[in-house]
């Protein structure tokens, strides 16, 4: 019987957890309730543990103290989608609870447990049951009832929370009908089951490779502000690290750091998060500035790179060898107001960049952005005032989480939903106003914008009792399924009818990369000839996966 486990045994239970998630991600993908190709639930889960267990794999010897920082901090900035950021949220605050413990029994497992819901239900606006959080929930409830038993084998306790928790994920098509329509479970509750199980195999003693393979790299963001040529550079060290903070890191401690980091470089970003603080300075003495960061604690993920020699290395590559001509470096101008949108695909792009926005990040549905993307984007925003466009419902939680962790600029983020709602946004921002009304004024204009995207099924399904065959054409609504058939453009036309109401008056049509041009203003043809009341407006968006995407306002 074992009564109590170490962080050296936790470490082991996370890494097993984090790979066996890894590997059922693709079935995870596969519960997503609409049959469409952006099934992403496993690989954002994946993505947000994986940032962690890479760094709990680099540890030799982990206290429980150094463990959780790692796991929390780790999550938290790889955390992607809706899925990967309450995953991140429950190990924050699991390891809130834990991390001053050099041992952990029942009882303690159980306050984690609760801890870490709370901060998960927290983390949510409109907290849904049915989901991940109800299947945490559910195990929280069984491990305080066994601790309150006196349950006092670990082994018998894993096994019987596991099993409850897997009770309650069969019973979530019960509380969310949509769920129990596909014939599915939550994908989300699904992989912190696997998490979980992964984990007691661990402290089974079952044998498991706990290498952490690369992770998969995230989308190259694109900015409109040109690639920096530093030929005359004035700081010539990138520096960056993380500061394992052992001291006190208050408000005027963060700003008497940053006036430091001030003094000796720029481009600097300090983004502290309860026990860490990530720093990033251009500075010519990089060690002046580790010196003092040193007075809070020590340090990781330590990074020094000499621009200099990069920049020269480049060129040389660039011109066939010929003679380098110095170039002064190119930097945003320094703005009150900037603007950061996730988009995918040529034309959008092209679209957001000509409408103002300053810096995209390239994904969307089939690559949501993690919280780390978005800190960097913000970086990259030489603004006091900084709106962020999620254009996707599943990445407005990772854009709040990064809205919580800056504080040397005002970030504001704007729970745009669809591409057509962050291009409203954009279009309504007004420079006259203050920030707060201009937020109030887009958050009202994207209200009545209603947004449809065609794309094709994966698998055969019965949805709002609309019978779908693998390979079928969808046309999704913001409520649900609009249209199904066999012909791409017959379905976007009777998804558009099903949109339109007497109070519309603009259609636009945004084709995608499969599309060709003759069909799309085909499309538009017969949507102006049946709808001769409305403008309507084609542009190429070049987005991979959804045909089309119109909007109607």
């Amino acid at each position: 019987m074992t009564n109590t486990i170490d962080a050296k045994i936790l470490a082991k239970m996370f890494l097993a957890g984090a790979q066996n998630l890894e590997s059922k991600k693709e079935w995870i993908n596969d519960l997503n309730v609409f049959p469409v190709p952006d099934g992403d639930t496993g690989t954002n889960m994946t993505l947000t543990i994986m940032s962690a267990a890479k760094e709990v794999a680099a540890m030799e010897n982990p206290d429980m103290m150094s463990l959780c920082k790692a796991i929390s901090s780790g999550s938290l900035r790889g955390a992607r989608g809706n899925s990967g950021v309450i995953l991140s949220q429950l190990f924050r605050g699991f390891t809130k609870s834990i991390r001053e413990k050099d041992e952990l029994d029942i009882p303690i497992f159980a306050d984690a447990f609760e801890k870490a819901v709370e901060t998960a239900y927290k983390a949510v606006m409109k907290p849904k049951e049915g989901t991940i959080l109800t299947v945490a929930k559910g195990a929280s409830v069984k491990a305080r009832e066994l601790s309150n038993e006196g349950c006092s084998d670990l082994a018998v306790f894993f096994e019987k929370v596991i099993e409850y928790a897997d009770e309650v994920l069969l019973k979530t098509p019960d509380m969310l009908p949509v769920l129990k329509q596909a014939g599915v479970v939550d994908s989300g509750g699904q992989g912190l089951m696997q998490v979980l199980k992964g984990a007691y195999d661990a402290f089974m003693g079952k044998e498991i490779d706990f290498s952490v393979k690369e992770e998969v790299k995230s989308p190259a963001p694109a900015s409109n502000a040109g690639i920096k040529q530093e030929a005359d550079i004035k700081f010539g060290y990138c520096t960056e690290f993380i500061i394992m903070l052992s001291r006190n890191f208050n408000i005027k401690n963060e700003m008497d750091f940053k006036d430091y980091l001030e003094s000796i470089g720029d481009s600097i970003v300090v983004v502290a998060d309860d026990d860490v603080v990530k720093v990033h300075v251009h500075t010519n003495d990089p060690g002046l500035a580790i010196q003092k960061a040193l007075k809070y604690g020590a340090l990781s993920n330590l990074k020094i790179d000499n621009m200099r020699l990069e920049h020269q290395e480049k060129l040389f590559k660039e011109n066939g060898g010929a003679a380098l001509e110095k170039q002064e470096e190119v930097q945003m101008p320094h703005k009150e107001t900037g603007f950061i949108a996730v988009s995918v695909g040529e034309g959008i792009n092209e679209i957001f960049t000509g409408l103002g926005v300053d810096y995209i990040i390239e994904g969307g549905q089939t690559m949501n952005p993690s919280t780390e993307d978005m800190l960097n984007a913000i970086e990259k925003v030489n603004a006091d005032n900084v709106f962020i466009l999620p254009n996707n419902k599943n990445i407005i939680l990772a854009a709040n989480q990064a809205q919580m962790m800056v504080e040397n600029k005002n970030i504001v983020v704007i729970p745009t939903k669809t591409v057509p709602q962050g291009i409203t946004a954009v279009i309504n921002y007004v420079p006259d106003l203050s920030v707060d009304e201009n937020a109030e004024n887009m958050k009202n204009e994207i209200g009545s914008v209603k947004t449809g995207q065609v794309t094709y099924a994966v698998r055969d399904t019965v949805i709002e009792d609309k019978e779908i065959k693998q390979g079928d054409y969808m046309g999704i609504g913001d409520e649900g399924i609009l249209s199904v058939g066999s012909k791409v453009e017959d379905v976007t036309f009777e998804m558009v009818s099903e949109m339109m109401n007497d109070d519309l008056e603009l259609i636009s049509i945004y084709y995608g990369q499969e599309v060709s041009e003759e069909d799309a203003e085909a499309l538009k043809a017969r949507v102006e000839e049946s709808f001769s009341g409305c403008d309507v407006e084609l542009q190429y968006g070049g987005q991979p996966i959804y045909y089309y995407i119109v909007s109607a306002e």
